[in-house]
């Protein structure tokens, strides 16, 4: 497993959520959010969800618990004051009997006297004051309440880098499934015009009946497609749309072109399609994507939290043998009177105080073996937590790998693919010229529009399962844009 400087964990947490912080927390700079304001790039669908999306707000609520709770465990360094008041009305005060003898000596042994013990009224208030002086699980509990708090920091974070990498790749299956619609229409125009061409060509004698019922079919056979192609399109609109927390689903129009997007000249491309390919976290290789992961990915970091919080835990078990020391203080006033009730009395004939302060040692000697068990039972947790944290380490580092591998995958297959389209393009423009020649026959004129439609297809899948791949490897070397690196390629 690789090891890891805590020190230096700690402050690129620190540093990591202040970018967070700085990009998510603060009123975002372009968003538009509301409907009918034209079509949605990339970087502005993912502002509109860091505001809006209601994982994320379920997250930071869940941070703003964990802020409470530190300063819930805060609470119990500072001094308690209770301040009880209370007041009853004896309706029958009480009598005790006393013997006679007690005031009257020449009283008889079974003579006795009806005694008042109390007023009907009676009054008192205690002001009580406890200050801590050495109670080891408090210190403990806050080291742990922190803890918990960049533990959950670290999952708003966590929760952040993924809504982007949803929208992110919700927003390219928007744009693939527009552009196998569009493919679709154009495959369906180029049949229409072949068909056209090959009718005329039948009623002149120059193409047989066989030509023109091929093209029939094939033409049946797309139009269902397009209608499917359609339909995705809408399902891919809907889910970006919720995703965005936006009502009117069906308005949503992004913007970008995968079959027009140019891999490697970025420059060449449009602005829209300019946007989407600048919008990246990281582009390095195995090595720097592997150490890059180790330091910055967000599950990773939350595996450290959550070993290091239950090492906190323990301690805090391990800790209640320790002795606490206490000052505490009391101020009490005892009135009572008889008749109407006058607050607290009429005077210092009914009414007393008593004033007292001390230190408290509370030592703990023996409860069965409980403290034991617990500290077992923490230990055990410990273990564990270091258990799943090795195995997330491998785990992650197999995957960034993967992902790595991927990219530049994808990236090769697109190259090929876009010299696919250029070849198959060409191909068709010269069966389509021969054949209006009589030079070549339906049948190649066919295979030459099917390979054309295929080769597009390719290349729109090539574009989309390489940025799916990057973004997929920006989050899990814990580097997403408008997280933890700006937009259009800045760097914060």
């Amino acid at each position: 497993m690789m090891q890891i400087d805590a020190r230096a964990l700690s402050r690129s947490a620190r540093a990591a959520f202040l970018v967070w912080f700085s990009v998510v927390a603060m009123p975002p700079r372009d968003i538009v959010a509301q409907e009918g304001n034209g079509p949605m790039g990339l970087e502005q669908a993912v502002r509109t969800a860091l505001v809006s999306n209601r994982d994320v707000i379920a997250a930071r609520l869940g941070l703003r618990e964990a802020n409470e709770r530190v300063s819930e465990a805060r609470s119990a360094v500072y001094p308690t004051i209770n301040l009880n008041v209370n007041y009853t009305r004896n309706v029958s005060p009480t009598v005790n009997f006393l013997p006679a003898a007690i005031f009257d000596p020449t009283a008889g042994p079974d003579d006795y006297i009806a005694v008042q013990f109390g007023a009907e009224n009676q009054w008192t208030s205690a002001l009580s004051v406890e200050q801590p002086l050495f109670r080891p699980s408090v210190f403990v509990a806050l080291g742990a309440a922190a803890r918990f708090e960049g533990l959950q920091e670290e999952s708003v974070r966590g929760q952040t880098q993924a809504i982007v990498t949803r929208v992110r790749v919700a927003y390219y299956q928007l744009l693939l499934a527009q552009e196998h619609t569009r493919l679709t229409e154009n495959s369906l125009h180029r049949v229409h015009k072949s068909l056209a061409e090959t009718q005329a060509l039948h009623r002149a004698g120059l193409a047989s009946e066989y030509d023109v019922l091929r093209l029939e079919v094939e033409l049946a056979n797309l139009q269902p497609n397009l209608r499917r192609a359609e339909n995705a399109a809408l399902q891919a609109r809907r889910q970006l749309a919720v995703e965005l927390d936006i009502s009117d689903q069906e308005s949503l129009e992004v913007m970008g072109s995968l079959a027009d997007m140019d891999l490697e000249d970025l420059a060449a491309n449009t602005s829209a399609n300019r946007e989407v390919l600048a919008f990246t976290g990281f582009d390095g290789g195995v090595t720097d994507a592997t150490r890059v992961a180790s330091e910055l990915r967000s599950d990773l970091r939350q595996l450290q939290f959550n070993e290091d919080l239950r090492r906190s835990e323990m301690r805090l078990e391990q800790v209640s043998y320790l002795p606490e020391v206490t000052l505490f203080g009391n101020y009490i006033i005892n009135a009572q009177d008889n008749g109407s009730p006058n607050f607290f009395a009429r005077g210092d004939g009914q009414r007393a105080y008593s004033r007292l302060v001390g230190v408290r040692v509370s030592i703990p000697i023996f409860e069965g073996f409980k403290r034991d068990a617990r500290i077992d039972q923490k230990r055990a947790l410990v273990r564990q937590a270091e258990v799943q944290t090795s195995q997330g380490f491998d785990q992650a580092l197999a995957q960034v790998k993967s992902l790595v591998e991927a990219r530049e995958e994808t990236h090769l297959r697109a190259q090929g693919q876009r010299f696919a389209v250029t070849q198959a393009g060409r191909g068709f423009e010269i069966a389509s010229a021969q054949y209006r020649e009589g030079l070549s026959s339906q049948l190649e004129l066919t295979d030459a529009e099917v390979a054309l439609r295929q080769s597009e297809f390719n290349y729109a899948q090539a574009v989309y399962d390489y940025l799916v791949a990057r973004a997929q490897l920006d989050e899990a070397t814990g580097r997403v844009p408008l997280v933890d690196v700006g937009a259009q390629g800045d760097r914060f």
